[in-house]
């Protein structure tokens, strides 16, 4: 087992980074025979950082990796637009930690709400958690990534009398996510209401002439942060989206750039035994027949990497859960990712991966620094070397039972390594996609999705239209308005109901349950 653990572990000796792939079934022949694919694999990769329109239905690039090193963008004006953004982003963190930009009280800002969601949300938040040292930090931020108004007043019950000093970023493409345009007209509402003038307060991340640029000019926002066309939100952590929170935070931009930056180096390379990326995507090939047919389980032991299993699915998912290939044929592809942290699963799920149904492999993040305390919590042993010691523990567990598993280790959690992780799974998730013969870089599911929810917002509307005082039912109600689907209805009005919208008398049969008007 030795041998084998040493004859395929990959190291990245500039960021200390190892993958171990000894746990993994695969045959002895196995990476001979994937040469070919992973051959045009690496072939897509070199067209895609070219500047090859990689979304054909957008027309558009994709460059995220030139966002870590802008001098290979196929064009000076993008390597100059790129620098122009880090270093504007640089100087305003600078003069907002300095008290050049202040409150319109003439106080300094203290905190940021980021408001945002998917890619607009979870890497920055994986960052800042990952990151964070409450007392060093240079602001404390917070985050609205959902359009849930409960989540956001318990969110303003924190803030409470700070709000005053408190930044709002407010990050969408477009400028009309339903969700974050949500979250932005709430905490507005909330700034009215303690007398204080939103727009004071503001700034904006967005694409140059969207709606939320236009509000932004208009109202004369404290300032505006461009978006980048063929940057994708799920790999939009190393533009404005993630450096202007994290810069404001406090956090080591410069690594974090920096880490994957060398990460991307390493992965460019086209020997398989020494690129972490190439094995990493050769790993879920082999382990789910190219197919999805396993999931994957994401395990981090340590704390601060509690939401990196989170991120990696909105990553890793859809980049990769597709219905079409690239020839448009149906496959229906998807490599399915969940996890928490260790050791806190060993009392969770644990006992389901080493003894019940075997439709997973286990990614385990180890971090070699405890850090923390060094107390001896018994002779000769810390409460980190208890961490270390769960992690070898069900890893073995796992082993024993045919379970396969991938670890990557790191030297700590830091800036570097944190950008070199993500980094890592950004390359994996495309060389991944190209085995597989899918497009990682388009999301059609995401939009079919958000235009079946506007259409519940359109019937909605016409129900509020029709309710009277007198009780209806919602086969009735369906009836009236010419709509098939009486269950829609029902829900819709279940939910207005609940809210002191509408009237309903229920009864133990939804199809007699009856619903008015309010007033």
């Amino acid at each position: 087992m030795f041998d084998r653990f040493a004859s395929h572990l990959v190291r990245v000796p500039e960021i200390g980074l190892t993958l171990d792939v000894s746990r993994m079934n695969f045959s002895g022949d196995y990476l001979n025979a994937m040469a070919g694919p992973m051959g045009r694999a690496f072939a897509a990769m070199s067209s895609l950082e070219g500047g090859a329109i990689a979304n054909p239905d957008e027309q558009r690039m994709v460059g995220h990796y030139w966002l870590r090193s802008p001098e290979l963008a196929p064009s000076p004006a993008l390597t100059e637009e790129i620098g122009r953004i880090n270093l504007a982003i640089k100087e305003f963190a600078d003069r907002v930690h300095q008290g050049s930009i202040r409150t319109p009280g003439n106080e300094r800002f203290s905190q940021v709400v980021a408001i945002g969601i998917g890619g607009s949300a979870l890497g920055p938040m994986l960052l800042a958690d990952a990151l964070g040292q409450p007392k060093l930090d240079r602001m404390k931020i917070y985050f609205v990534d959902n359009t849930d108004p409960d989540g956001i007043a318990r969110l303003l019950e924190d803030i409470g009398s700070a709000l005053s000093t408190t930044m709002c970023l407010v990050t969408s493409k477009s400028g009309g996510t339903p969700e974050t345009r949500n979250g932005m007209l709430l905490m507005e509402q909330a700034y009215r209401r303690c007398g204080l003038e939103f727009a004071r307060h503001a700034v904006a991340i967005t694409m140059p002439g969207s709606q939320l640029d236009r509000v932004a000019l208009e109202q004369n926002w404290l300032a505006r942060f461009p978006m980048l066309d063929w940057v994708g939100g799920r790999t939009s952590l190393f533009s404005a989206v993630g450096l202007l929170p994290a810069e404001l935070q406090g956090l080591d931009t410069a690594a974090l750039l920096r880490g994957a930056a060398l990460m991307d180096v390493a992965t460019r390379q086209i020997d398989v035994s020494k690129n972490p990326a190439a094995m990493l995507a050769l790993m879920w090939y082999h382990a789910t027949g190219g197919q999805g047919k396993k999931d994957m389980v994401v395990l981090p032991y340590k704390d601060r990497l509690l939401l990196f299993s989170r991120y990696l699915q909105q990553l890793v998912m859809e980049s990769l859960g597709k219905e079409l290939d690239l020839e448009g044929r149906v496959v229906e592809q998807g490599l399915t990712v969940y996890g928490n942290k260790g050791s806190t699963d060993q009392h969770a799920y644990v006992q389901q991966l080493r003894d019940g149904i075997h439709n997973f492999f286990t990614v385990f993040i180890r971090v070699l620094d405890d850090g923390g305390s060094s107390l001896h919590v018994e002779p000769d042993i810390t409460a980190g070397d208890y961490l270390h010691g769960f992690w070898m523990g069900t890893r073995q567990a796992l082993s024993e039972k045919g379970r396969e598993s991938i670890t990557i280790s790191i030297p700590t959690v830091d800036a570097l390594q944190m950008g070199s992780l993500i980094a890592l799974f950004e390359r994996a998730v495309g060389f991944y996609a190209s085995l597989i013969n899918i497009n990682a870089y388009h999301q059609p599911g995401v939009e079919a999705g958000k235009k079946a929810a506007a259409e519940v917002l359109t019937l909605q509307r016409r129900i509020l239209g029709i309710l009277t005082p007198e009780p209806r039912t919602a086969s009735q109600l369906a009836q009236a308005l010419n709509f098939v689907d009486a269950e829609a209805v029902y829900l819709v009005l279940e939910h207005l109901a609940a809210n002191g919208r509408a009237m309903m008398v229920a009864s133990d049969d939804p199809r007699e349950t009856t619903f008015s008007s309010s007033t």
